[in-house]
């Protein structure tokens, strides 16, 4: 192993290149898989193509994954970037190999390839030695798909096949379909088969005969050519039983027989002297040899021949034409048929005259073309000047012959009038075998890949089937990076149909309007307001998925998916009718109403209920104890509907799978201001469950209509969000990170993790840590005492993690963290000494402390024990959730160092159970990870690229921080990916007050978002103002704070993939900017302090805080300001020289206002300053021991405004430069 490396090594190094031929399908594949092979075995790493890593003792894996990852970077240079785009998830060489063999390889075309090359080679004009060669090559690439064996039965197989080859090539061009079909198939038929299908095939066309129904028309045309009466009506045009096309006979089909030659016949009559008239006296001799010349006639009406030996069919009539010669004599046509006067101009309508001695082309109707064929003319202008559209065939009777073989599906939207909940869109997923038709609703497109893995995931569970192609449109959310490699890895076929050409996607395109033609229907037929049309769309494909369809014969697509299913499990009922629902409420007085008047609204798909409606409670409820009057509509008429007061209230559906703890509050708001956005909501739960992708509602009176069709063209998104993103920039390799990263979706609940695979197994993996380690007893939960009472009084801790739901208290979990200012150092750190940065994961770190206090926790559900699910775990051992599990923890610190006597240095930040390692001694750091997977459970994640959230890239000009995908999944949530962007977070010339407007419904919604964009801070510098400006209004939010934090989102969308950028700038200098808005809150007239500190010109800390008491002054509010960095600065300081890190050199603090300057330098104390001499005295003690010094700055420089009020878009650019803010994503 050790000499292979080396080896590898050298020629690693010259950036080694296997094939000077890229695989760009399998045209080429197997000329390139010949390269590669004979590259690996010229390496000695052939194994590496057949073998897998689990095949590899354990001692030489480590050694093996090194050398197979290199290796197969060299594979993916020999790889074109398109075919790369489907293999780059294979990231190992045998699954790379594998994976293009099973692509780009079949046996049957590959031998018709080399059959066809065989049969048809030729030296023609190349030397001897390139043609012998290609008769070697030939050879070889024979030899490797018909390779040679002993055994006697695949040596019949062999030439069975080669047979079968051997006669696919030899047929009619007219029977290349039926070539086409064979070799496309997936399993190769035998040479019997082939036999019997093509003579099925022969047996059902017609032979070239000479009709007489041909000639009759011929003639009647020759008779009457004086003008277009006679027979020959649009009905009785001639037709091909070749191409099957009209205007010409079998005989005169150009593709069969192909275009004669331009200038054949001008070439005969130039080279040939013009035959003179005959005498009686001629010989025959004579005759036939000027008879078997073809002369092209002008003056011909006719094509004339007196030579019967040229005809290949006569036919004789008694309506021949009457010929008039040049000599003036007359004759009549003894015949009339098809003559070859040359073997490459077959002539039709031939008129047999033995008088006429010479062959006569008529030039007016062979070489002048009627009107109907001037469009076959290859005219370049006329097809610039009157090109046309091909017509679109009628689609054959080819429907998939099993489920889910073909699935066909579309995106329908935006619609103009959002729903209830907040949807635009809906997706529709048809399968061609049954027409059965699954429908989602989403409220945007970036919905569709989450909600296709879920479709994908319901087929597989129940249908233990694999959907085999995908027919879509060419939208672009089909065409996504993760959905592009979910596709590749799960082998499915992606069809799409060419730009602008719906109708090849006809079957989704026809559907998504029949569904959206019944639910307009049945929304006008019941008066029920256009808002509701997501329930009429669901309940539209509800029932038409139980309706006879003349496409499957009158069978119904439900009965063919589940032919043992009932239709119904309810009777059907009319969609908008008034209905009853009855109150299930407890505590419900005597004297109280037994029901609640609703409206019906559809069907449940998972519940044997039905969907009603409560106009009072803005709720909806499935219930089968319900009552209908379906004569009486809830809706008596359109103009009862509504008002538009009553439209806006959103309402929330509780979800199923998570009990609320408390009553859902209903959002009341002015049609002016967007309702709010809707984090958890419940999915729609009729038909296929939508994925409940949240959107802000937008308001829209009842009178829009619904958009009759898909949505034209102009109504596409004029933002969309990849004009904001860009990817060129990067690396190959953090190109596939990115986009592995970008397909993760986290779930939000329990239920929603157990019904994935991949969580799933991550769940049972960690509950078997959990037993292994002996987290937890299970015990009966004590209710007495040891004196035999109940114990009333003592307190136990349940620990119910898993209850959390994403929205509600998902968040709410204390650790054990290092300060982010200390992470971001430390990254600062390794830019500035460009160490590399290593990432570990511990698993279960709670585990390794013992706790103090009892306590319970109820089993986790998925996983309770079989037979004892009354018990309880006792536990014995900290677990995630526990507010006891930092204390438990055995780690009481976040940042550790370690320096050697050579002056190197080991550094290590633990935030919880992520680790982050950097420094100079690399020997130290591996000796560092040995003796953590020793005595953890430990995960080596290499090279740092994702912590916390957030993307570091690194590279040789320094390491840039980004929080692009938490950017993109809180603009997803929030429905913004497909909102107008603005250039600055907040407007300057609006100042946010309490109680300004209308009390949102539901603040918690507006607390988590705002929880949010705090975090987005992190790497965001630009909207810490206004992330601030917006925290001070969590206790009670109005609509006008809602609207700041959409503008907020609205800025991140120009620039979601903006960061901080560290790189080495020579020096480790800490200089800080302090900058104040003198009484900026206009209600309680506090000032804005803010501070950025950078280390080594990287751009370390910054705040943005509002004061804690009014400043009388600009001055104080300054000072005040000062102190506040001077803390950050010492701090800093401190860590550094804990650290070791850098020179211990006066550290620099700037301000723009000189009244604090020299306040700060000014020993004497007056009134001004007495309220403020704490701070005096702090900051004047730094100065004066020579730790800080102060410096002013014009107020255009002063890189801490942008922390204390709203700027303009010019200044936040300028400010934004300054601090080192850096956007890898931006578009080019």
């Amino acid at each position: 192993m050790a000499t292979k490396t080396s080896i590898f090594s050298s020629i690693i190094s010259g950036s080694p290149m296997i094939t000077s031929e890229k695989l760009v399908g399998s045209e080429n594949y197997l000329s390139w898989s010949a390269s590669v092979e004979l590259w690996f075995m010229g390496q000695g790493y052939e194994d590496h193509l057949v073998t897998q890593e689990a095949d590899i003792p354990e001692v030489d894996r480590v050694q093996w994954r090194k050398i197979d990852a290199q290796l197969c970077s060299v594979l993916w240079q020999s790889v074109d970037p398109r075919i790369l785009l489907h293999l780059r998830a294979y990231k190992t060489c045998f699954k790379f190999w594998t994976q293009a063999k099973g692509l780009y390889t079949n046996d049957i075309q590959c031998l018709y390839k080399v059959a066809s090359a065989i049969v048809h080679i030729s030296q023609q004009d190349l030397d001897l030695s390139t043609y012998i060669g290609q008769i070697a090559s030939l050879k070889e690439e024979f030899l490797t798909v018909m390779p040679l064996t002993p055994d006697v039965g695949a040596q019949q197989t062999q030439l069975d096949k080669f047979f079968m080859v051997l006669t696919l090539i030899g047929l009619r061009p007219d029977l290349e379909p039926i070539r086409d079909q064979i070799l496309g198939s997936s399993s190769v038929p035998s040479l019997d088969d082939v036999f019997a299908r093509l003579l099925r095939i022969s047996s059902t066309q017609t032979l070239p005969s000479d009709s007489t129904s041909d000639s009759s028309v011929l003639v009647s045309q020759t008779t009457s050519r004086g003008g277009r009466s006679g027979t020959r009506g649009r009905g009785q045009r001639p037709h091909c039983t070749y191409c099957n096309k009209l205007g010409h006979t079998h005989d005169r089909c150009y593709q069969l027989h192909g275009r004669p030659p331009r200038t054949a016949h001008m070439a005969q009559s130039s080279d040939s002297p013009l035959p003179q008239p005959p005498s009686s006296s001629a010989s025959q001799t004579s005759q036939a040899s000027i008879a078997s010349v073809a002369q092209p006639d002008f003056g011909a009406s006719d094509h004339l021949s007196g030579n019967k030996d040229l005809f290949s069919s006569i036919t004789t009539t008694s309506a021949l034409p009457t010929v008039t010669l040049a000599n003036g004599s007359q004759t009549v046509a003894k015949g009339i048929g098809l003559a070859l006067p040359l073997p490459s101009l077959p002539l039709t309508s031939v008129l047999y005259t033995p008088e006429c001695p010479f062959n006569l082309i008529s030039i007016s109707k062979k070489m002048v073309p009627r009107f109907s064929t001037l469009s076959s003319l290859p005219c370049e202008s006329c097809q610039l000047g009157k090109h046309t559209r091909v017509s679109f065939p009628k689609r054959l009777n080819n429907r998939a012959k099993s489920p889910f073989e073909l699935v066909h599906t579309d995106v329908w939207g935006p619609c103009r009038t959002a729903s209830t909940l907040g949807f635009q869109y809906f997706v529709t997923f048809i399968d061609d075998y049954s027409r059965c038709t699954w429908l989602f609703l989403m409220k945007n497109r970036a919905k569709l890949f989450s909600i296709f893995q879920k479709f994908y995931a319901e087929i597989q569970t129940q249908f233990n089937i694999s959907i085999r192609v995908l027919r879509s449109d060419n939208a672009r959310e089909y065409f996504s990076a993760p959905f592009t490699s979910f596709m590749s890895h799960h082998g499915i076929l992606h069809q799409f149909s060419c730009a602008h050409t719906p109708q090849q996607n006809g079957v989704a395109e026809r559907k998504n309007r029949h569904l959206v033609e019944t639910a307009h229907t049945i929304l006008l037929h019941s008066n029920v307001p256009f808002r509701f049309w997501e329930d009429a769309v669901l309940t539209a494909c509800y029932l038409i998925n139980r309706m006879p369809s003349s496409v499957l014969h009158n069978q119904i697509p439900h009965s063919l998916l589940f032919p043992d299913q009932p239709l119904y499990f309810l009777p059907p009922r009319v969609f908008g009718c008034t209905c009853f629902v009855h109150i299930l409420t407890p505590r419900q007085d005597k004297l109280s109403a037994k029901a609640m008047k609703c409206l019906f609204l559809g069907y449940s798909r998972l519940q044997k209920g039905y969907r009603c409606y409560s106009l009072e409670t803005h709720r909806y409820f499935i219930s089968a104890d319900v009552t209908f009057f379906e004569d009486s509509p809830f809706f008596s008429t359109t103009s009862e509907s509504l008002p538009v007061s009553e439209v806006l209230p959103l309402p929330i559906v509780s979800p199923t799978d998570v009990v609320s703890p408390r009553p859902l509050q209903v959002y009341h708001r002015r049609p002016r201001v967007a309702a709010p956005l809707p984090f958890a909501e419940a999915p729609v739960d009729s038909l296929p469950t939508p994925s409940a992708s949240p959107a802000p509602a937008l308001p829209s009176p009842d009178d829009l209509p619904i958009v009759i069709r898909k949505g034209t063209r102009s109504t596409r998104n004029p933002h969309p969000i990849y004009n904001f993103l860009s990817y060129h920039r990067l690396s190959s390799p953090y190109s596939a990170f990115v986009s592995a990263i970008s397909s993760v979706s986290f779930p939000k609940s329990t239920h929603e993790a157990l019904s994935h695979p991949g969580w799933r197994r991550a769940m049972v993996d960690e509950m078997a840590a959990l037993h292994s380690n002996g987290t937890w007893d299970l015990v009966v939960y004590p209710l007495v005492g040891p004196d035999g009472q109940v114990d009333r009084l003592k307190a136990r801790l349940v620990a119910k993690g898993y209850t959390q739901v994403y929205g509600s208290d998902y968040g709410d979990t204390f650790s054990p963290v290092a300060k982010i200012v200390s992470v971001r150092l430390l990254l600062s750190m390794a830019a500035m000494c460009s160490w590399p940065l290593y990432q570990l994961d511990i698993k279960n770190v709670f585990l390794h402390g013992d706790l103090v206090e009892e306590v319970y926790m109820e089993q986790p559900p998925g996983f309770v024990a079989q037979g004892e699910s009354g018990l309880v775990c006792r536990l014995r051992r900290s677990l995630y959730g526990l507010t006891q599990s930092p204390r438990a923890c055995t780690a009481n610190r976040s940042i550790f160092y370690h320096h050697n006597s050579l002056g190197q240095c080991i550094y290590l930040v633990v935030y919880v159970d992520n680790i982050v390692i950097t420094g100079s001694d690399q020997d130290g750091i591996q000796k560092l990870k040995q003796y953590l997977f020793t005595h953890f459970q430990t995960k080596d994640l290499g090279k740092l690229k994702y912590f916390l959230g957030i993307e570091i890239a690194q590279s040789s000009s320094g390491v840039v921080l980004s929080q692009r995908k938490y950017a993109l999944d809180i603009l997803e949530e929030t429905g913004m990916l497909d909102c107008k962007p603005v250039d600055i977070p907040m407007d300057p010339n609006v100042k946010l007050v309490r109680g300004q407007g209308e009390p949102l419904g539901d603040p918690g919604r507006y607390r988590q978002l705002v929880g949010k964009l705090n975090y987005l801070t992190i790497t965001r510098p630009d909207i810490s103002f206004p992330v601030s400006s917006v925290s001070q209004f969590l206790q009670s939010p109005c609509d006008s704070h809602w609207d700041a934090v959409i503008r907020i989102l609205r800025y991140i969308k120009s620039t979601p993939g903006q960061g901080v950028l560290y790189e080495n700038r020579g020096h480790t200098q800490v200089v800080g900017y302090t900058d104040a808005d003198w009484v900026g809150s206009p209600t309680d007239r506090r000032s804005t302090s803010g501070y950025c500190v950078f280390i080594g010109g990287n751009l370390i800390s910054w705040k943005s805080k509002k004061q804690d008491v009014v400043a009388r002054s600009s001055a104080e509010a300054e000072y005040r300001a000062m102190a506040l960095a001077t803390c950050e600065l010492i701090w800093l300081r401190h860590l550094l020289q804990e650290l070791r890190f850098g020179k211990d050199e006066q550290m620099k603090l700037i301000c723009d206002n000189q009244a604090a300057l020299h306040i700060a330098s000014n020993p004497v104390f007056h009134e001004r300053t007495k309220h403020i001499e704490v701070d005096c005295h702090f900051i004047r003690e730094k100065i004066a021991s020579g730790c800080v010094a102060t410096s002013f700055v014009n107020s255009n420089d002063q890189l801490a405004d942008i922390f204390t009020k709203s700027l303009r878009g010019p200044r936040i650019k300028y400010i934004c430069n300054k601090l080192g803010a850096y956007d890898i994503y931006a578009p080019a």
